[in-house]
């Protein structure tokens, strides 16, 4: 589809791996940063041709604040973790700085800090600050078992003890806790759209709590995702909330392994009053590539 009047910007482009244990794993993401903001139609365009399944576009309005909009392959989204983590990485492989730098990241009216260090060659250690987490519909018995069936399981795979719970700390994720049989999961299109929409949420992860291994897709099945940085905060606020992990301890989430692309995903949770206040993720990074190029942008 033509985007329009066009006129060419010069602009940065690197690829990562984000919550990797080394090249070419964990979640690949590309950073493009330019000195000016590319219109929303071009940034889509822009990151269907790249074909990760995050882009993030980053416009310096400081020495460490950047506007920030995050692109899947169908839409932009309000929030992101692997982009937010791999786009503080680059940042601090672009500063040339040795001592740990924090960036504001500024997605619409949200500003997240990214905290960034150097690991060695062509490697950092990226976390950001989730915020409180919200807890938003505990399901009934039945939609319990219509989440089950959202993803082609028997009721019987659930783990009967804990509640499926929409939970957000940017993106509404229905969290569907397992007790096995996570491998066989198929989503079953529409009923996972329509399950959604019933109960508010934006997407659906599935979670066998005794693993602390995850999955998520697409909301129609068509592409599962790697390593959900934005699932993995609610992930955690859900065990230490119903008492499978406790807070101020780490969290490791394990996702992408039925990709072939194994991720670890840190999670430290913080409680005050017994309720956790605020979420911590974070994970290693390594830098792949990075060059410039010109790309279109509406004139």
């Amino acid at each position: 589809m033509p985007i329009g009047t066009l006129t060419f910007v010069a602009a940065e482009l690197h690829l990562c791996d984000v919550f990797a244990q080394g090249p070419l794993s964990g979640n690949s993401l590309a950073v493009v940063v330019s000195q000016q903001e590319l219109a929303a139609d071009v940034r889509q365009a822009l990151t269907r041709e790249l074909r990760h399944f995050e882009s993030v576009f980053l416009v310096p309005t400081g020495d460490s604040e950047f506007a920030v909009h995050i692109h899947d392959l169908r839409r932009e989204l309000a929030f992101a973790g692997h982009p937010l983590l791999g786009a503080g990485a680059v940042l601090h492989a672009r500063s040339g700085r040795a001592a740990p730098c924090s960036w504001q990241l500024q997605l619409g009216e949200r500003t997240v800090e990214v905290r960034s260090s150097a690991a060695g060659a062509e490697r950092y250690l990226a976390a950001m600050d989730q915020g409180p987490p919200s807890f938003q519909r505990v399901l009934r018995d039945s939609e319990r078992v219509a989440a089950a069936e959202a993803f082609s399981l028997p009721a019987s795979a659930l783990a009967g003890d804990l509640p499926a719970e929409v939970v957000s700390t940017g993106l509404r994720y229905l969290i569907v806790p397992l007790r096995g049989e996570i491998e066989s999961a198929a989503i079953a299109h529409p009923a996972l759209q329509e399950l959604l929409a019933e109960v508010g949420a934006d997407f659906a992860y599935l979670l066998d709590v005794e693993s602390r291994e995850g999955r998520t897709w697409e909301n129609d099945g068509s592409l599962e995702d790697i390593a959900t940085g934005s699932a993995a905060g609610p992930v955690g606020a859900y065990l230490v909330r119903h008492g499978r992990a406790q807070a101020g301890e780490p969290i490791v989430v394990q996702q992408g392994r039925f990709v072939g692309r194994p991720s670890k995903l840190n999670v430290l949770v913080h409680c005050r009053s017994d309720e956790p206040s605020n979420v911590e993720v974070s994970g290693p990074v390594v830098l792949i590539a990075n060059g410039t190029f010109a790309i279109s942008a509406l004139a």
